[in-house]
């Protein structure tokens, strides 16, 4: 405990990974009213804060230092881990149960009608496991727009391939039917189990070797409000998501990946974005549906270990409060101004024009969100 003197950035210790761009995103966001892109690649900040100690004894000699390393990475790439604990087979299996979910299934069908096609014991063909691929991440994207909103979508980079765009490890897809018999070699199956262990040693471990192992503590960010809107399937969704998370950080010898994290992770912050999106009252409500939804996730993944927490927040402020008048009823409303090209309630916005606007009001009765 103590006082905060001051805080300020300072020269990161990464000199091989990019610099967040802390001044870049402030200036557009005040200069333009332009929001960042999402986050699409590894970038680092280190925060200095110089505090006063509580401790008087502790106060005669120097104020306290702390260095804050901050990580920042696109939150498909965190649902890869658990991908290193699963065979092919498995992985393949649970991408097709999933793909008939009601919330999935018309989203999937081009793809799993091409799947179902194919001969999995045919020769390896180069173009058929492209057109698999190509189909299998079309899907993913699908999931990912805001009508569906949905959270578990590994693997990531089909998502943002960046310059792994068109590998061999990037052009995979779950097949459908398989045994755990061995594929026999030479065979398509053979070829996609090969690529798809290609993707796990040559882009997951090495991003969790040299950047995950590092840390101590771990914020989740999730857009509960957009899957709150989307519906109960996409709420499913982003707790089996968080739960696979948990899973992965969960400390004992059954976790595959004891031995490959240098250090524990201790403590877990589940942090629900965009709360400037509700009226203040509704702030609580928030908050007791992400705590349920983590405490749920932590049940499923039998995790114990590290202190989870959960916060609702805002990144950026970008709205205030106000009351209109409805007939005799008094309305909490949310003051802000759109993005150009953003439509609420049937209107297109021009990115200048203020607007207030009733954000409804989450359920009282939590586990209604989750039945």
């Amino acid at each position: 405990s103590g006082r905060i003197a001051r805080a300020f950035l300072e020269e990161q210790p990464d000199d091989a990974v990019p610099r967040f761009q802390y001044e870049d995103h402030v200036a557009a966001l005040v200069n333009d009213r332009l929001w960042p892109d999402s986050t699409r690649a590894i970038s680092e900040l280190r925060l200095t804060i110089e505090y006063e100690s509580a401790s008087a004894w502790s106060r005669m000699f120097s104020s306290g230092r702390l260095s804050v390393d901050i990580v920042d990475y696109p939150g498909e790439w965190l649902l890869d881990l658990p991908l290193l604990g699963k065979s092919y087979v498995d992985f393949s299996r649970e991408a097709f149960e999933m793909a008939v979910l009601p919330v999935r299934a018309d989203l999937s069908q081009e793809w799993r009608s091409l799947s179902a096609a194919v001969d999995l014991n045919a020769d390896a063909d180069e173009m058929t496991a492209r057109r698999l691929a190509e189909s299998f991440a079309a899907y993913l994207k699908a999931c990912k727009l805001d009508e569906r909103a949905l959270s578990t979508l590994p693997p990531g980079r089909f998502l943002m391939p960046g310059d792994l765009e068109g590998s061999p490890a990037l052009t995979f897809a779950p097949l459908p039917g398989l045994s755990e018999r061995r594929a026999r070699s030479g065979s398509l199956q053979a070829m996609m189990e090969r690529r798809y262990e290609a993707y796990k040693t040559y882009v997951v471990k090495p991003f969790f070797r040299e950047h995950i192992t590092r840390l101590d503590r771990q914020i989740v960010v999730i857009d509960a409000l957009q899957a709150l809107n989307a519906g109960p399937g996409a709420m499913a969704d982003l707790e089996r998501a968080v739960t696979e998370i948990l899973a992965c950080f969960r400390p004992g010898r059954s976790n595959f990946l004891t031995d490959f994290f240098s250090r524990r992770i201790d403590r877990i912050l589940v942090a629900a974005t965009k709360a400037d999106h509700l009226h203040h009252e509704s702030h609580d409500r928030l908050q007791a549906i992400v705590r349920r939804l983590a405490d749920r996730a932590m049940a499923r993944a039998n995790f114990t270990g590290a202190d989870v927490d959960v916060v609702a927040l805002a990144a950026v402020r970008a709205t205030s409060e106000g009351t209109v008048k409805q007939g005799r009823e008094t309305l909490p409303v949310i003051i802000g101004t759109p993005l150009k090209g953003e439509k609420i309630n049937g209107e297109t916005f021009d990115g200048r024009t203020e607007t207030a606007i009733f954000p409804g009001d989450l359920p009282e009765k939590i586990d209604a969100v989750f039945d």
